[in-house]
């Protein structure tokens, strides 16, 4: 039944991001000539991310920060008042349209459109073999730890419940948190992390 489950769940993905790609094209063509108009750069941010098995695979966003934004200010860190982020940038993050280029991971076959957020392969390196759960679903544009606080969460709270995500797996749990999704981008919740809960120093911190 789970197999069965997973190939509906791959088909969905698939055709989900297929059509979307199709119908959001004059809206991702808008969005490029908006961030170009703002500031200097490419159109997306690409950064290597774990995968499936802690797989590594490239993933793409419309890029919110100013050019080598990484390498200036506070790394990966990104605050509220982040003076990195572009104005167009700022409006992209709070409705979450910067992750749209994520269909593209989808029908890829990287990610899917729920599962546990894809991190930083040094973070995964960190895991123990609890943590390591996280890994053994594809890595999704939404999923249980941003539909119950997103970025507000410390990363032992965000990894909890993707574990829990990973253990209790279905097609009904994806429709749920499918639509919890909406909610919580229409009310804008847990856009930004606080700089204690993002930044990990060790494996006691996970």
């Amino acid at each position: 039944m789970k197999s069965l489950q997973l190939i509906i769940k791959r088909l969905f993905d698939f055709m989900f991001s297929l059509i979307l790609l199709i119908i959001l094209f004059p809206l991702f063509l808008l969005i490029s000539i908006l961030i170009k108009l703002d500031s200097k750069g490419e159109v997306f941010f690409k950064q290597e991310r774990a995968g499936l098995n802690g797989k590594p695979f490239m993933i793409y966003k419309f890029r919110t920060m100013v050019k080598n934004a990484e390498k200036i200010g506070d790394g990966y860190y990104t605050g509220e008042n982040d003076p990195r982020i572009t104005k167009v940038g700022n409006l992209l993050r709070k409705t979450s349209l910067d992750e749209l280029p994520q269909l593209i991971n989808i029908l890829k076959g990287e990610m899917s459109i729920i599962g546990p957020r894809p991190t930083l392969m040094y973070q995964v390196e960190k895991y123990d073999e609890f943590q390591k759960k996280r890994l053994l679903m594809k890595p999704g544009v939404t999923g249980l730890a941003q539909v119950n606080g997103r970025n507000s969460l410390s990363w032992p709270e965000r990894i909890k419940y993707d574990v829990q995500y990973v253990e209790n797996w279905s097609l009904w749990l994806d429709i749920k948190i499918f639509f919890r999704t909406f909610l919580v981008v229409l009310k804008g919740e847990g856009v930004y992390a606080e700089k204690e809960k993002f930044i990990i120093k060790d494996k006691n911190e996970l």
